[in-house]
């Protein structure tokens, strides 16, 4: 019996894996591909992802990429003011999009969805939701980290981010409504939409985010990227991503110094793509090393004296967290990046909030006595980050009587 069809709406090329979501996403459409003729639906954001278009059309029945120009579409979001949504959904509408998925679920027998973002749940409008089984994956409670925002800016601003955190959250309880289930990134993002969802708790769950444990592996040789002598911080992540970007700001104006002045041979290296200049900037403070975009992250983790994650604002799991605990490196992170991961604090994290915390756990890194942390923070992942045994989930809530005719011929 042939693959039965599936709609994958994703807000952002899903590959490659080298950011959060793209890593999300692109696990997720490999797993569905194994199972679905799948019919994907994305947009391309970066002109360097043109290049892995083929990639996907190889993987997929049939995909089309919309390209979209940020700077453009900022300036179409503010059409949402006039409109009441929230600038989020102008932002990701485009007709030619819209056009694509009806006639494909009109002509191709689809019943089967799935949507990755609240962004994307706008092209399942009552006429298509009627005939398909759809499974939302919002990833994290997107409207929370708008809220965060708010209270993290001055006015104008902080009014702006309230308004689109009270009118996504519309949003996301609306596709809770239309869909099968809708699926977050772990079991306190779960609980917290349920809490913001009244009456919609049933239709909630979770599946937690996986790690390639084979990629990142810290037996792999690798080129050790530091200078001989000195004790490394690393933080990884996209550097235009305002929660990093506010992390790495406030680590190393509030708490490096004190740091350094304890530790001289102690640097600081900020690992990422796209590093906007309030980041750039910080290289201009002794023991700072931005980087920029690198070709292969591991041996940054593999051979740091510890990963640190200072996010005062998060939402969801910290993937830059999972893969430095997969490279048995040992991490301090703020509770806010350690929400969702279910971790043992001591044993194989280091919870750390403050400069306190730094200067307690850094000793016992430094003159290893937390050497084994790095041990039980791999196998931690092994056990419990796993995206083979997190994906089944999905397919789960996608299932109808043609789905378990298909798997019962040996699938």
């Amino acid at each position: 019996m042939s693959k039965p069809s599936l709609l994958f709406l994703c807000h952002r090329i899903p590959y490659p894996p080298n950011k959060g979501d793209k890593i999300r996403s692109y696990h997720l459409l490999r797993y569905l591909c194994r199972f679905y003729r799948v019919y994907l639906a994305c947009f391309i954001d970066d002109e360097n992802d043109v290049a892995y278009v083929e990639y996907l059309q190889k993987l997929c029945e049939e995909s089309v990429f919309i390209r979209l120009n940020p700077s453009l579409k900022k300036l179409v979001s503010l059409t949402a003011f006039f409109s009441g949504q929230p600038m989020t959904v102008p932002y990701y509408y485009d007709a030619k999009l819209k056009d694509w998925v009806e006639r494909r679920v009109a002509s191709h027998n689809i019943h089967r969805c799935v949507v990755y973002s609240s962004s994307m749940g706008q092209y399942l409008k009552a006429h298509v939701t009627g005939q398909l089984r759809s499974v939302i994956d919002l990833v994290d409670v997107d409207s929370d980290k708008w809220r965060q925002y708010a209270k993290k800016k001055l006015w104008p601003l902080s009014w702006v981010y309230r308004r689109e955190a009270n009118l996504l959250l519309e949003v996301e309880r609306d596709l809770i409504a239309r869909s099968e289930k809708s699926l977050l990134v772990s079991s306190s993002e779960a609980n917290l939409m349920r809490k913001l969802s009244p009456g919609l708790g049933s239709k909630i769950d979770y599946y937690n985010n996986g790690v390639d444990a084979t990629f990142f592996d810290p037996s792999i040789d690798l080129v050790n990227p530091y200078p001989q002598g000195k004790h490394i911080l690393v933080f990884t992540g996209a550097m235009d991503y305002w929660p990093n970007i506010d992390a790495v700001r406030w680590f190393v104006k509030t708490l490096f110094p004190a740091i350094r002045s304890r530790y001289p041979e102690i640097e600081f290296y900020i690992v990422g793509r796209n590093p906007v200049r309030d980041v750039t900037s910080l290289s201009r403070q002794a023991g700072v090393v931005v980087t920029g975009a690198v070709e292969d992250v591991r041996p940054y983790l593999k051979y740091a004296t510890a990963t640190i994650a200072p996010l005062r604002i998060a939402r969801g799991i910290q993937n830059k967290v999972l893969e430095a605990m997969a490279m048995e490196n040992r991490v301090m992170a703020s509770s806010q990046a350690l929400e969702g991961i279910n971790a043992e604090r001591g044993a194989e994290v280091l919870l750390a909030n403050t400069l306190e915390d730094y200067l307690e756990y850094l000793p016992k890194i430094i003159d290893g006595d937390s050497d084994s942390m790095g041990e039980r923070a791999r196998e931690c992942i092994l056990r419990k980050f796993d995206w083979e045994s997190s994906l089944p989930i999905v397919s789960k809530f996608l299932e109808s009587d043609e789905l378990e005719e298909y798997e019962n011929d040996g699938i």
